[in-house]
């Protein structure tokens, strides 16, 4: 092991830096060094050098709003009303340094990025050890997922205001706690997701009334945007009623989940066409699914062998499955591992 390579994995930052840098890098590479040489299918947008490649879909409305304001009306089309204002706030108050709204909406969203793999880092190592916390910072930092902590979106913003309402409130921090819970919810609605699990922590410690505030700090801030919406627009759900426009169900959608599920287990021309018209996709899945059942029954015999080929059989059926796959893996597989761990949170 040289000497350099013993320093990064020693030092903390320098290690949680190195990962974001590399991954970042990775990224960079595919959207200018890759994406641009690729055939553009018919119809597509060709993808450009340049931070205009970060600033697509939901980009464009964050950079609108951070340049002309926000827009609603009932006419069946979309409008920016639909997202939250601290993001496109913080690109406004970059743009008067004379820095484009482009480039500020990306340097946020990194900054931020950057911001939660080291406050992750420094929660999990306070927590299980430094092993598990770069562990931690590897997973984070090299999901695919972690696109959207570069681009001009509000994941890595998000992230970093979540983590740091949920560690401040672990240390029992109540007033930093109401703070980053509040910019959270200003960031995204998911936010309020954050106050069950407070009040229901705090009546089951018994913990002080401010434990109880946490939870209306965090509700201000979608009231605050409801306030706003009724003021501008005469409609305090605008944000809510906006969401139809963009296909999205209110509730739980069961025809959905399953439309996911088949997209997976029989590819996305099998059933857009209602029937199995290609076997290659089923049979590879069918075919993944027998060799993970004989890792598992021979886990004893192969030891770390079978571990290692899980990982690649889970990789083939990422490559086989792709984004479906994915959001099935991190919702339902999100639930599945909260309840084998519910034993062991701190409630």
């Amino acid at each position: 092991m040289t000497k350099l390579h013993h320093t990064f994995l020693k030092h903390d930052l320098s290690f949680v830096l190195l990962m974001g840098v590399l991954s970042r890098g990775v990224i960079l590479l595919a959207m200018w060094g890759i994406a641009p040489f690729l055939a553009v299918p018919e119809g597509s947008v060709p993808p450009e050098i340049g931070f205009q490649s970060f600033a697509w879909w939901d980009g464009e409305w964050y950079l609108e709003i951070a340049t002309q304001g926000y827009s609603y009306a009932e006419d069946g089309q979309q409008h920016s009303v639909a997202f939250f204002p601290l993001f496109p706030l913080l690109i406004r108050l970059v743009m008067t340094v004379g820095i484009s709204p482009t480039v500020a909406g990306t340097l946020i969203n990194n900054l931020a990025f950057f911001g939660a793999l080291w406050l992750l880092f420094v929660w999990v190592k306070s927590r299980y050890g430094g092993s598990i916390a770069r562990w931690t910072v590897v997973a984070l930092a090299w999901c695919p997922y972690s696109l959207y902590g570069t681009t001009v979106y509000t994941e890595g913003l998000f992230l970093f205001l979540t983590t740091a309402t949920l560690w401040t409130f672990e240390q029992r921090n109540y007033t930093q706690a109401s703070l980053w819970g509040f910019l959270a919810t200003v960031t995204r609605p998911p936010g309020v997701a954050m106050i069950p699990g407070f009040f229901w922590t705090a009546w089951r410690k018994r913990l002080s009334w401010q434990a109880y505030g946490v939870c209306g700090a965090i509700a201000l801030g979608i009231l605050l945007f409801m306030a706003y919406c009724g003021w501008q627009f005469g409609e305090p759900l605008a944000f809510v009623k906006i969401q139809e426009t963009w296909g999205r169900s209110r509730s739980f959608d069961i025809a959905d989940w399953w439309r996911i599920l088949m997209y997976v287990v029989i590819g996305v021309p099998n059933y857009d066409a209602g029937y199995i018209k290609d076997w290659t996709h089923p049979l590879l899945v069918t075919l993944i699914f027998m060799l993970g059942g004989l890792l598992w029954q021979l886990r004893q015999q192969m030891g770390a062998i079978s571990s290692y080929g899980g990982v690649v059989l889970v990789v083939m059926f990422w490559l086989i499955g792709g984004d479906p796959f994915l959001t099935l893996c991190m919702v339902w597989g999100g639930l599945y591992l909260l309840w084998r761990t519910r034993h062991q949170l701190t409630l």
